[in-house]
């Protein structure tokens, strides 16, 4: 006897990092947190904790946050959905327009839930690899007519960010909702929350997880025309974001001067993380997220020997990452000492 449908006895499920406790010596640089606190305004709601925003259910709709978002980001409140971190928005895209008779399209490789969640819902799956640069395949794309279209901009693992040109031409081209998902943008030189306006079918995915040093809050929202987001209202949960959790991202997203002070700083380190990098032998592209995507002939033995120094950084099973190592930028001490035990195992080699 099983209890469960084949496609979940087959699926692989998701295997996050271990969780960390606060005190640990470890320098994680594996999982693209911020290596920051988050804004004081943020941290001050928890010390005004009321009883009561815990006796009642919370605003199922979020609406002081989406005013806030509203006001930060320039559009109106009643195109913002907020959820439980923006993987329960991709749960719900995938509830509201997937199923074995509809596909879902995607660059390869990027964020590894998309896969994971396709399957989950038994959806006709259309992979399609990245050019060898991590350009998007275009035509390929748009030739697929996916009911779901994902794509991460920036990208993970590759960090490079796809010009808006190009996503304009998607959002032409194909038939389906196009989903353009940002979770990196902070940490970039352009949006695509533009084409919101001009194209009902695009939904911009945003989080508080990246550069709003929020990763264990678990909150994430998409911006889409109010006859898109009608549908995604009909498959969230009703009280899908806890109260707590709603108060804090308010205050957060309403303090873009920090939030700001502190991607400055994490792209300021990027490029010396890179320079630095590169100055070991070590190929880096150019990244628009908080980390890089670093190439050196050893990677996974890299990967494996800093992991005995604890130092985390990401190695991908992949075929076409085996020589790549994602390694999240962290404060300058933390980038201080991946480098000299990094200096070290390579001349080791």
């Amino acid at each position: 006897m099983t209890y469960f449908r084949p496609i979940i006895i087959k699926a692989a499920g998701q295997h996050p990092s271990p969780y960390l406790l606060p005190a640990t010596p470890i320098i994680k640089l594996n999982s693209n947190e911020n290596p920051y606190p988050p804004s004081p305004q943020a941290l001050n709601i928890l010390r005004l904790l009321d009883g009561e925003w815990l006796r009642r259910y919370p605003d199922p709709y979020s609406q002081a946050f989406c005013q806030a978002a509203a006001t930060a980001l320039g559009v109106p409140a009643d195109w913002i959905i907020v959820s439980n971190g923006c993987d329960a928005l991709l749960n719900i895209l995938m509830q509201a327009c997937v199923d074995s008779t509809r596909s879902v399209v995607y660059p390869t490789p990027t964020y590894g839930l998309y896969q994971t969640l396709a399957n989950i819902y038994g959806a006709h799956t259309v992979e399609i690899t990245y050019n060898s640069d991590y350009s998007l395949p275009l035509d390929q794309i748009a030739a697929a007519q996916g009911a779901l279209t994902l794509i991460a901009s920036p990208n993970s693992p590759s960090g490079k960010q796809v010009p808006l040109a190009e996503l304009q031409q998607l959002a032409e081209t194909v038939q389906g909702v196009l989903v353009i998902d940002e979770a990196y943008v902070d940490f970039a030189e352009d949006s695509a929350l533009s084409l919101v306006n001009a194209y009902e079918r695009v939904i911009v995915l945003r989080t508080l997880s990246k550069g709003y040093g929020l990763a264990g809050l678990r909150f994430g929202f998409g911006i889409a025309q109010p006859p898109l987001l009608s549908g995604l209202f009909k498959v969230k949960d009703s009280y899908g974001v806890d109260a707590i959790a709603n108060r804090i991202a308010t205050a957060a997203i309403a303090d873009q001067a920090y939030k700001n002070d502190r991607v400055a700083q994490i792209k300021a380190d990027r490029q010396q993380l890179t320079s630095d990098l590169q100055r070991l032998g070590l190929d880096v592209a150019p990244s628009q997220g908080n980390f890089v995507l670093a190439t050196h002939t050893n990677a996974e033995r890299l990967h494996d020997d800093l992991r005995k120094h604890d130092i985390w950084v990401r190695h991908f099973d992949h075929p076409q990452l085996n020589d790549k190592l994602r390694i999240t930028v962290g404060t300058p001490s933390q980038n201080a000492q991946l480098l000299k035990t990094l200096s070290r195992l390579i001349k080791e080699q």
